[in-house]
């Protein structure tokens, strides 16, 4: 049901009057008072995450000394992140302007937009925290597991509801459909206009196949935009969501036919679905387990909240599951992206406590592949179908449907909304260019009216003009989660990790004489990940030959300098590896005076 509009204040135009001198003419003696231009209103916007890549969304407006934030989201790590946990938002910027942030806005309480909140909210000055009470629970959850965080301050939102964030800001919310419950849309007023920012969504559709909640955004496109911002992750995919009433009709397909045990692995807090999931089991009298910290949390604060009810005896300790027929067991497990320590992949493993994988048993992964998780889903798969297991997946079935709206969804958005601009965000580039030519396509909006920026870009939003990607550039490159460091890991010791687990290592301990500067013995090779020592004395005894002539050209009246020593082997070394192998090593060189 849409909200009812709000009732927004009216906004007080403030002029500025400056009184000017008059000139007299020297016939007539007339005044004239010359006027000076009316500057135009700019107000800043700023993405440092979530523009060009899947995750780590985080976005502010800034208005002369007032910055309204909107989500604070986490990646996770890449092939070419090895060793990190997560990646967060930079917010270096924001730092030495923490007391000028009147607002931090949570969308929704996906890690993705929330994630990085116990890692930057002090650096951001503890601002309050706007969302609704899902995603606080959420919140709250988290950050209990950081004690040195400080404990954030709340403001309850509900949709249809005005909230003045500052003399210059305040914001609108709306309910949108989401996999989660309690996901919002907003409407941002700014002293240039209205602005739409809708959260993550997509469409629901009843059993005759009707879009739900249209008239939520014939309402918004009654509030005169100015520019609306559309999530670009579903840009590229065509046609329409695939309805949650016909994933729940496939799911219980699947669990009713299954012989043994059925495995669920999803997103912990993709809530709605794990609630459908529940009702089925308890329609076909199996008992549920869960096995993940994150989605045992995220049933718990749904079932407190009131989006779960579970019947008395519908749930299960894990270590039960042996109690039961293998028929009437459902085990809902975290980890159906392939993350290494997850249930899942601990499972496909043979590395969990309670759960070794049986003939018998029947696994259904309903969710989609995020990308850059391709080969962690492929592993999972291939581990668990070489022990027999029947595999069901999203491409196979109609057993996931997407959060994010396709294309025809944005399209109908677009056309209801009618904005005066487009600005699409969330995802790769190819994703928001895609999103920018099908606002070109449905509204007529010439290409400077479709706006793409990068992240770290600074947009500039005027009332009567297209907004405009300035030159300036605001620090957004990654700062990287590794265990308790926090921004310690830079792109050095990333190059190093990959170089490490690419090419392996070499390291060379050379013994010299202090006093004539000549090698004593034969320099010690040491080998991990590059080559096998015993298949390859050819090869060591030319690196030993090489070195000793790189010492024998240093001059004998040159003060032996072991840096400089070390460098001529990494480099020379470094080379002739390459020359011979196609391959590039780390070299560690040692040098021991005696």
């Amino acid at each position: 049901m849409a909200p009812k509009p709000p009732k927004i204040p009216k906004r007080t135009s403030i002029r500025r009057i400056t009184q000017t001198g008059r000139k007299l003419r020297p016939k007539t003696g007339e005044s004239r008072t010359e006027k000076k231009p009316v500057r135009d209103e700019v107000v800043r916007w700023v993405a440092l995450g979530g523009l060009e890549e899947i995750g780590r969304n985080m976005m502010f407006f800034e208005y002369k000394d007032e910055i309204i934030i909107i989500d604070a989201g986490l990646q996770f790590p890449e092939e070419e992140t090895p060793g990190i946990d997560y990646i967060i938002p930079n917010v270096s910027y924001l730092e030495p302007k923490k007391q000028n942030i009147k607002a931090l806005v949570i969308t929704h309480g996906h890690y993705d937009h929330i994630g990085a909140i116990p890692y930057i909210l002090e650096k951001i000055g503890n601002p309050p925290i706007y969302t609704t009470p899902m995603s606080r629970e959420i919140i709250l959850k988290r950050q209990g597991e950081f004690p040195n965080s400080p404990k954030p301050s709340f403001e309850i939102v509900k949709a249809g509801e005005n909230y003045k964030l500052s003399e210059h800001f305040s914001v609108t919310f709306f309910d949108v459909v989401h996999n989660i419950p309690e996901g919002v849309g907003m409407i941002v007023h700014t002293p240039i206009g209205n602005i739409v920012h809708p959260g993550e969504f997509k469409f629901d559709y009843d059993m005759e196949g009707k879009p739900r909640g249209l008239d939520t955004w014939k309402w918004v496109s009654k509030q005169d935009i100015h520019t609306l911002m559309l999530d670009s992750t579903g840009a590229e995919n065509p046609g329409w969501s695939t309805s949650e009433r016909v994933v729940e009709k496939e799911l219980e397909k699947i669990f009713k036919a299954a012989e043994g045990r059925v495995i669920v692995g999803t997103f912990s807090s993709l809530l709605d679905r794990l609630a459908e999931i529940i009702k089925i089991a308890e329609r076909l009298k199996k008992k549920v387990a869960i096995s993940g910290y994150s989605m045992k949390t995220n049933i718990q604060i749904a079932q407190n909240l009131k989006y779960i009810k579970i019947q008395k005896g519908t749930m299960i300790p894990l270590e039960e599951i042996h109690k039961h027929p293998d028929n009437k067991i459902m085990i809902l497990a975290t980890g159906a992206q392939g993350e290494p320590n997850a249930a899942l992949m601990r499972i496909a493993n043979g590395e969990h406590r309670h759960i070794k994988i049986k003939k018998s048993d029947t696994l259904v992964l309903s969710s989609s592949v995020v990308p850059g998780n391709e080969r962690g889903v492929q592993t999972l798969k291939d581990n668990i179908s070489r022990q027999g297991a029947t595999i069901y997946h999203y491409t196979m079935l109609d057993i996931h449907s997407s959060g994010h709206a396709p294309q025809e969804e944005l399209k109908t958005v677009m056309r209801l909304v009618k904005p005066k601009f487009f600005l699409p965000i969330h995802g790769y580039y190819f994703m928001r260019w895609r999103n920018a030519k099908s606002a070109q396509e449905v509204l007529g909006l010439t290409p400077e009216k479709t706006i793409i920026a990068d992240n770290g870009h600074v947009v500039e939003f005027r009332k009567n003009s297209a907004p405009r990607v300035t030159d300036e550039r605001l620090p957004a490159f990654y700062v990287m989660v590794d265990g308790l460091g926090v921004g310690d890991v830079g792109e050095i010791v990333l190059r190093d990790r990959l170089t490490l687990s690419q090419e392996g290592m070499v390291v060379i301990i050379t013994t010299l004489s202090r006093q004539t500067g000549k090698v004593l013995k034969n320099p010690d090779i040491i080998s991990r990940g590059f080559i096998y020592l015993k298949e390859s004395q050819e090869l060591l005894n030319e690196i030993r030959r090489k070195i000793r002539g790189i010492i024998s050209r240093i001059p004998r009246h040159q003060t032996l300098d072991a840096d400089y020593i070390k460098s001529l082997i990494r480099d020379q070394i470094g080379q002739f590896l390459y020359n011979k192998t196609k391959r590039r090593p780390m070299i560690l060189p040692v040098i021991i005076e005696v």
